[in-house]
């Protein structure tokens, strides 16, 4: 690719170090700074005058907060022993409950739901604007939790721990300051812990680098240290898996996002490595075996094993001389296969697997070392999810989805497959179909799509179209159940599309890899060739097509607006990475050098250099209307990158839209009625530019 207009000069400095450029916008970094938020401010209420004005809005909004708000959503089980927990928010309760019931009670239509913990009362009474991030509770009694509470949303949270039976947080007990902290249980009395322990206790990425045993009725000062890692290194944390064998102690040092160091702890507080190339994926332990998806091929004395597959290990033979004669292979993914996730439950080992971008879940039983595997009877064209099981029992929660098939919730055990709960359908689909679709990147990759659509849909390149794309991190796009984008979108004749571009983990982690670091393009590629393709068979054409990203999937549409502006008429940029040149010094950034690349490195630079929206963005050139929309508490991809690239172009003359929630975090609105109006702006806008009057 050829080097844009402008890009010589910046070159130059570049060779000196990215930050070393003038950026006349830098002032939007501080994310509180009075000056930058006076500028949100502006800027939203701009955005609301020109969009909650239009008479479309309040239906949209309306009609989204109903389905958000609705009674009747699948309560999402969370399994531990005789109970199944979940996190509920409602009308009612914006913020959420947490609760519980019995496993057998949970069959019900009705559940009698124990409330443990109300958020909105506790934000009132401690004047906090609590979201909730999720408790860990210690097996197998699931007496006491640890609760994690951010304020406003942030990836930084409060630790708390919880007693059950009394409903309250436990004074004097396990209790950690704001923090992007990893907490897990090793018994009562003693839990693993990485948090902000003072000077030189982060890494360059913001993440805890020391991993501590602490002791109740201790100060955390007096913590005993396990390991410390790098401060070059990502993140260090434990985790504690729990076996019917009893609980495996692991701490993980991770030098970048794909990689990591495992030691398992023995009861003597001894690490010992677990002998896994450092790019493996740990899934757990099963029978006393180690278990771990490949990323790349590895050659044993056992035999070679092939980028994808999932192998075992046995933990007992951790004292080995040569420990890695004793890999086995435990399942080996087809071409068009990759594993998404798996579950082991206490005898069997459940696989949650992508064919072709959609979800097979099969049940492996182990027996005088091999392995037999049996399909679970589930819908075959659309996404499966292992929802969750527990490691002491054999029962899993799983469920389906597809673009027209409300989430079925099933539960699978030793008396078999049974539907528990299902989603009411939140739109009309009768005169609708979704199909799969191909088509072929510059570099001659076949590039799967989903296309959901009327029935009747005229080839007359008319169609309002939302494109969607994601391209990073080795997460996979699938069929999924909106009842917003049902409703909203696909009822009043917009169509629908979902790219499965490279970046992804829909065919495994090769597929992931084609589009790493310095062949970030390649995912861009494969946008634009689904954004073409569209456009080729008349579905639409650049006046009626609209593209969609969050995160690394704004990155995605920044890209694509920048490099090919003419392709498209509207663009929603959800809390975005930008400024791919300084992304190392903003927010999390460095933590996702694996994934682009060091822009530290000059030649690492030329290449981001080619892409970064911020610094392609040019005057002169007409742009379609961009909606930004961001969040002032995202302390993982700070909005300082929204900011900017707003800021930039209106300084070129380009009108856009910039919209910033003040918390809510990376998920950008902290409560149901945030969220509602959020996605009610994102849609007028897009009615507005897509839709003819």
């Amino acid at each position: 690719m050829k080097l844009r207009t402008g890009l010589l000069i910046g070159l130059f400095l570049l060779a000196q170090g990215p930050r070393a450029y003038c950026d006349s916008f830098s002032w939007l970094e501080p994310t509180h700074s009075p000056k930058a938020l006076e500028w949100v401010k502006k800027q939203n209420q701009k955005t609301w005058s020109a969009l909650a004005q239009d008479p479309r809005f309040p239906k949209i909004r309306a009609g989204i907060l109903k389905i958000l708000e609705a009674p009747d959503k699948i309560p999402m089980p969370s399994l531990r022993g005789k109970w199944v927990f979940n996190f509920w928010r409602d009308k009612k309760h914006v913020r959420g409950l947490w609760r519980r019931t019995t496993k057998a009670d949970y069959a019900n239509s009705h559940p009698h739901w124990q409330t443990l913990l109300d958020l909105d009362i506790l934000a009132k009474k401690e004047n906090k604007n609590w979201v909730w991030q999720g408790a860990s509770c210690l097996p197998p009694a699931y007496r006491r939790c640890l609760l994690d509470l951010s304020d406003g949303g942030t990836d930084a949270k409060f630790t708390r721990e919880f007693d059950l039976p009394s409903r309250s947080f436990v004074k004097g007990g396990f209790n950690l300051p704001s923090a992007k902290s990893e907490v897990a249980w090793i018994n009562q009395d003693e839990i693993l812990v990485a948090t902000d322990f003072g000077k030189g206790a982060l890494t360059t990425s913001g993440y805890p680098r020391i991993v501590k045993l602490w002791k109740r009725h201790t100060p955390l000062t007096q913590a005993q240290t396990l390991l410390k890692g790098k401060k070059s290194d990502m993140e260090v944390h434990g985790s504690v898996y729990s076996r019917p064998s009893g609980a495996i102690p692991v701490i993980v040092r991770s030098p970048a996002f794909f990689r990591s160091i495992n030691y398992w702890m023995s009861p003597d507080q001894k690490l010992k490595r677990i002998p896994l190339p450092e790019d493996a994926d740990l899934q757990g332990f099963f029978k006393g075996l180690t278990l771990a998806v490949l990323r790349s091929d590895w050659k044993t004395p056992a035999g070679k094993f092939k980028r994808g597959d999932l192998i075992s290990w046995p933990l007992s033979e951790i004292n080995r001389k040569n420990p890695e004669k004793f890999v086995a292979l435990v399942y080996r993914p087809k071409a068009d296969e990759a594993i998404e996730d798996s579950f082991p439950a206490k005898s069997v080992l459940y696989l949650n697997i992508l064919k072709n971008v959609r979800g097979r879940i099969f049940k492996g039983r182990l027996k005088s070392s091999k392995w037999t595997w049996t399909p679970i009877s589930l819908p075959p064209n659309g996404t499966t999810h292992l929802v969750s099981g527990n490691s002491l029992s054999n029962t899993l929660f799983a469920s389906y989805q597809d673009f027209l098939t409300p989430t079925t919730l099933y539960r699978e055990d030793k008396s078999g497959l049974k539907a528990v709960k299902k989603l009411p359908a939140r739109f009309n689909a009768r005169d609708l179909t979704f199909e799969q679709l191909w088509t072929t990147s510059p570099d001659g990759t076949k590039i799967p799509y989903f296309l959901v659509h009327r029935k009747d849909l005229p080839l007359n390149g008319k169609n309002p179209t939302l494109l969607y794309g994601y391209g990073g991190f080795e997460i996979s796009m699938t069929p999924f159940y909106s009842g917003i984008i049902g409703k909203v979108w696909l009822e009043k004749g917009g169509v629908y599309a979902l790219a499965d571009i490279r970046g992804g983990g829909e065919f495994g982690p090769a597929w992931h890899e084609a589009a790493l670091k310095t062949h970030r393009q390649k995912a861009y590629d494969d946008f634009l060739a689904v954004a073409r393709d569209l456009i080729r068979r008349k579905i639409t054409d650049s006046k009626h097509l609209g593209i969609m990203g969050g995160s690394n999937g704004g990155l995605l549409v920044g890209v694509a607006f920048t490099e090919k502006p003419e392709l498209f008429h509207a663009v929603v940029c959800q809390v975005p990475l930008l400024d791919m040149l300084n992304y190392t010094h903003i927010g999390a950034g460095a933590s996702w050098i694996a994934e682009y690349g060091d822009p530290q490195n000059p030649a690492m630079a030329r290449i981001i250099s080619r892409y970064s929206p911020y610094q392609n963005v040019r005057p002169g050139v007409h742009y379609p209307k961009v909606f930004f929309i961001s969040s002032t508490d995202d302390d993982r991809v700070s909005p300082a990158h929204a900011r900017k690239m707003a800021a930039k172009m209106e300084s070129y003359g380009d009108p856009v839209f910039y919209y910033e929630t003040l918390d809510g975090g990376h998920s950008s609105a902290a409560n149901l009625k945030k969220a509602a109006t959020e996605y009610s702006l994102e849609y007028t806008y897009l009615f507005e530019r897509l839709f003819p009057r």
